[in-house]
């Protein structure tokens, strides 16, 4: 193996010869520590390392990158003693010693199953930002290496790689504000996740390159002679859209990519937030603006930092007293960012600026603390600890920080930041505990609105509160945020003993009143468990019908899950209260309930906390056709349902199988649904998952 020092010597350059001669050593280090049989290391050494000064960190982040596979766990060459933190920190210093041991903890974890262990690596990734966010970074920087690197991997596992890259990784970079990296990471899982869509806009994109190229060199020189004019010093350049975002435009408009017509933009850079403003008018007078494409995020920035002014506008010449005689444009929309120069600094490197090598004045635009993501995570690490449940942990991570957001404003003009699809009740419980517990209505823009209700954009939130206004049981079905999910759980657990609930699963039960007459005595069998008596009610067609119960301890009543049919969320379920084992849940349609002696006497009405839309899996079998993923989604919409998720791959010549995910606010309409998407041409078949 070359020496890694020969090899990234260039790469370095930049630095001064003082962090040249540390990062040289590290090198040196890590060359040392690369056991004989691990030598294809160097090259994910070398490339992880050439991320991060791309991002022009410092070189203690570069360092612990190239030190991070070198600690303790992992084999030295014989005869080599094994590297130790306090070494690290003796030659390099504490910083560089924390940030190894940081990204090693996160590598070194143990679980029972897979899914446990990388819910549980991602769990302890993002924990360990509120220490030092530049851990994630080098994590950010070793998951983009490997997606560049991903056809060298197993064929099975590159859709499992990618799929959780663009659900965790990408939207983490976005969160962090780097947009160039989390263009490409979202690139990348295209290719592995949808490849014949990926190259059907590669190809589409570059037959139109010769043709986008003259007209953005015609918008460039319009734009910059007006600004000229005006006396603004400016620079433009030109931006291809990268593939997901126009996969994204496809999905969103139902659209063939040839149909799309808006894949250029170009990027205006200005001296001042002034400059910015004046800009924008001078566009809008040059084209008509589209109505409800202009987003201001110099007024209200991104929770990441980003700031710039978007529009998109329709370009014709004709009008204009600079247009050549020759000139044949049509009219075509244009996306149009406006930023200044500090803004596009962020804008590019995001948190990363904070510790660029070459400090400038945007050096401290973005700090750590300023990340809403950051805050939230400390909130949560108080709360659970080191200690807690992964899973559930991930979920909520996936739904709420790295999805995206709505800014609202309290009546005293605070801006709250929520995820998108927030209610009042989620918005209360930001607020307060003591709020949300009290909540008793809401307004929006002085509108009554419902608690369910989804919260809009720029809306203004009051709140309405009550002495002896409680959370609601129902609240756990709308609610979307996990502060307000878990205050709700904890307060009904210790104040209501009409429900069990556990595991997302609502068990309803009820309490009676002891009645004055004398109980008829039990058989002797019974007397002798000695047990408490709990009795619940099963509501059905209006009537009830309550029924006893003999559980050894109320407060330990567990909910578990039936192995025979493995319900899970979005079925339609029951309850069967066991001896001995606690609420056994079934699928309604469970073909062993009709084996199970008592189950009449026994079951009881349970539902999922979030009892509204469904998620709903399906295969696909059908012939090669470009159009199939758009009619598919246009069946799912026909009945008001939600393609979540989708893939499409050609497993033989001309013959395509896809999976899809789908969101169905009425289980009855998956009937429709399929009906539908059988209807299509191309499909031979279609299969439910679930």
């Amino acid at each position: 193996m070359e020496s890694l020092v020969a090899t990234f010597s260039k790469k370095i350059s930049p630095y001064s010869a003082e962090d040249q001669e540390r990062i040289n050593t590290g090198l040196s280090w890590a060359e040392q520590f690369c056991a004989p049989q691990q030598d294809h290391r160097g090259d994910s050494i070398l490339g992880v390392a050439s991320i991060l000064v791309d991002l022009n960190l410092d070189a203690d982040t570069v360092i612990a990158a190239v030190l991070q596979n070198s600690l303790e766990n992992t084999l030295p060459k014989e005869g080599d003693a094994p590297l130790t933190r306090e070494a690290i920190a003796e030659k390099f210093g504490a910083p560089v010693a924390l940030m190894v041991e940081g990204v090693t903890r996160i590598a070194d974890i143990s679980a029972k199953n897979k899914t446990n262990h990388e819910a549980e690596n991602i769990r302890k990734m993002l924990f360990a930002m509120v220490s030092d966010i530049r851990v994630i970074l080098i994590k950010l920087a070793d998951k983009l290496y490997n997606m560049r690197t991903l056809d060298l991997a197993d064929v099975a596992d590159r859709k499992a790689v990618a799929q959780e890259c663009l659900d965790i990784y990408a939207p983490l970079a976005d969160r962090l504000g780097i947009s160039w990296m989390k263009d490409e990471l979202e690139d990348l899982s295209l290719k592995y996740l949808n490849r014949e869509v990926f190259l059907q806009i590669k190809e589409i994109v570059a037959l139109k390159r010769g043709e986008r190229r003259d007209f953005l060199e015609k918008v460039l020189e319009t734009i910059t002679a007006e600004a000229k004019t005006a006396g603004i010093d400016i620079a433009v350049e030109s931006r291809a859209k990268h593939f997901y975002s126009i996969y994204q435009k496809m999905r969103k408009r139902n659209k063939a990519v040839g149909d799309l017509y808006d894949l250029m933009g170009i990027r205006i850079l200005c001296n001042s937030i002034e400059d910015c403003y004046n800009l924008l008018g001078l566009v809008h007078r040059l084209w008509k603006p589209l109505d409800g494409r202009f987003k201001d995020y110099i007024a209200m920035h991104k929770a990441n930092g980003y700031q710039s002014l978007h529009t998109t506008v329709m370009c014709a010449w004709d009008p204009l007293p600079q247009a050549s005689p020759g000139d044949t444009f049509e009219g075509r929309l244009l996306e149009i960012q406006i930023r200044t120069w500090e803004m596009h600094q962020v804008a590019e490197y995001g948190i990363a600026s904070h510790w660029l090598y070459k400090k400038g004045s945007s050096a401290e635009l973005v700090r750590p603390g300023d990340l809403s993501i950051v805050n939230r995570l400390k909130d949560w690490k108080q709360a659970e600890g080191e200690e807690g449940s992964s899973e559930s942990f991930l979920e909520d991570i996936k739904g709420e920080l790295l999805k995206d957001s709505i800014y609202v404003f309290t009546p005293q003009g605070k801006v709250i930041e929520l995820p998108l699809g927030s209610t009042p009740v989620d918005f209360a419980y930001h607020i307060h505990s003591a709020v949300g517990d009290h909540c008793a209505g809401a307004k929006a823009d002085g509108i009554i609105i419902p608690l369910s209700a989804e919260l809009q954009n720029t809306q203004v939130v009051e709140i309405l509160t009550a002495t002896n206004a409680r959370p609601h049981v129902n609240w756990l079905r709308f609610v979307k945020t996990s502060k307000a999910r878990n205050r709700i759980r904890s307060w009904l657990q210790e104040n209501d003993d009409s429900v069990i609930i556990e595991k997302n699963i609502i068990a309803k039960k009820k309490t009676p009143p002891i009645e004055p007459a004398k109980a008829a005595p039990l058989p002797e069998k019974e007397k002798i468990l000695e047990c408490p008596v709990q009795r619940f009610v099963q509501e059905e067609l209006g009537t009830a019908s309550i029924f006893q119960v003999r559980v050894e301890d109320e407060k330990n009543m567990m909910i578990r899950f039936a192995k025979c049919c493995n319900p899970v969320a979005g079925d339609p379920i029951l309850g069967y209260v066991s001896r001995g084992r606690g609420i056994i849940i079934h699928r309604k349609n469970c073909s062993n309930l009709a084996n199970i002696p008592d189950f009449a006497e026994r079951r009881i009405d349970t539902e999922w906390e979030n009892s509204g839309p469904q998620l709903k899996r399906f295969k696909v079998e059908a012939r090669l056709s470009t159009d199939l993923f758009s009619e598919i989604e246009g069946a799912v919409r026909k009945h008001q349902g939600h393609l979540i998720e989708g893939r499409l791959e050609e497993t033989s010549t001309n013959h395509l199988t896809g999976f899809f995910t789908m969101q169905l606010e009425q289980a009855e309409d998956l009937k429709k649904i399929m009906k539908n998407i059988r209807g299509i041409p191309a499909v031979y078949s279609i299969l439910s998952l679930n």
